[in-house]
């Protein structure tokens, strides 16, 4: 889907530079009616082929966010357990288990709550271990033990969700822009704090764009400086009987 988006684009930019060069060469032309004609049936052309280019476009991004949404709920079940250290011939349902027992005191966990696991990738070099893909028979066991992470904190031993590739790159991107403590997933949608600590849900990095053009914009609008009339003198009723004795 990815390689279908990359072709479409592209073939715009190739096609908007062609029509530039040949706008050009019009432009250049000695003024005839059949240059004048020419260049409307032109314009014409260029228009229409333009919005079939941009039409087209969309459709590919709504197809690819319809997968990556159908993706995301084949994932539901799915965790990833990283920084467990990784041994020769182990037994990761039996590497799970023990932790997800022990550490996160989920008591009623067992290897039979496991449908898949595995280490994801091939084994590096350096002696990093390989993260373990989890998945569950029950997406309410996923959620107890996804709610139990934060048992694991300071652990050296992290959960995270098994994003799709789309929504992993939104997440990072979105920890770029706002930060690691400002940014969290929940059930594959990427969540952003902003300063106000409204919560915001972006699934694609368009929606990721639009949400820091808009804070950029409103850091960028000066605020309107407040003015503070002056008020009115407080004549006390002493004040003003002292002025009248002074009258007379």
């Amino acid at each position: 889907m990815e390689a279908m988006q990359e072709s479409i684009a592209k073939l715009h930019q190739l096609f908007t530079d062609k029509m530039e060069e040949y706008q050009n060469e019009l432009q250049a032309a000695s003024p005839s009616p059949n240059i004048n004609s020419l260049k409307s049936d032109f314009a014409a052309f260029r228009s229409f082929i333009l919005t079939a280019l941009l039409t087209l476009q969309q459709q590919v991004g709504l197809l690819a966010r319809q997968v990556d949404n159908i993706e995301m709920r084949s994932r539901r079940k799915m965790l990833l357990c990283h920084g467990l250290p990784e041994l020769k011939n182990e037994d990761t349902s039996a590497v799970i288990t023990g932790t997800i027992v022990e550490r996160l005191k989920v008591v009623d966990f067992s290897v039979d709550c496991i449908s898949k696991c595995h280490r994801m990738g091939r084994a590096s070099g350096d002696g990093r271990p390989r993260p373990i893909l989890l998945k569950l028979r029950d997406v309410a066991m996923r959620d107890k033990i996804w709610f139990a992470k934060m048992a694991l904190k300071k652990s050296g031993i992290t959960i995270s969700e098994f994003l799709t590739k789309t929504r992993h790159d939104v997440f990072m991107a979105a920890r770029d822009a706002f930060g690691m403590n400002k940014c969290f997933t929940q059930q594959g949608v990427v969540i952003v704090i902003g300063a106000d600590g409204k919560r915001m849900r972006i699934n694609t990095m368009d929606e990721l764009n639009k949400i820091i053009v808009s804070l950029d914009s409103a850091k960028e609008t000066p605020r309107q400086p407040t003015i503070t009339l002056p008020s009115k003198p407080v004549i006390s009723m002493k004040s003003r009987r002292a002025g009248i004795v002074n009258k007379k």
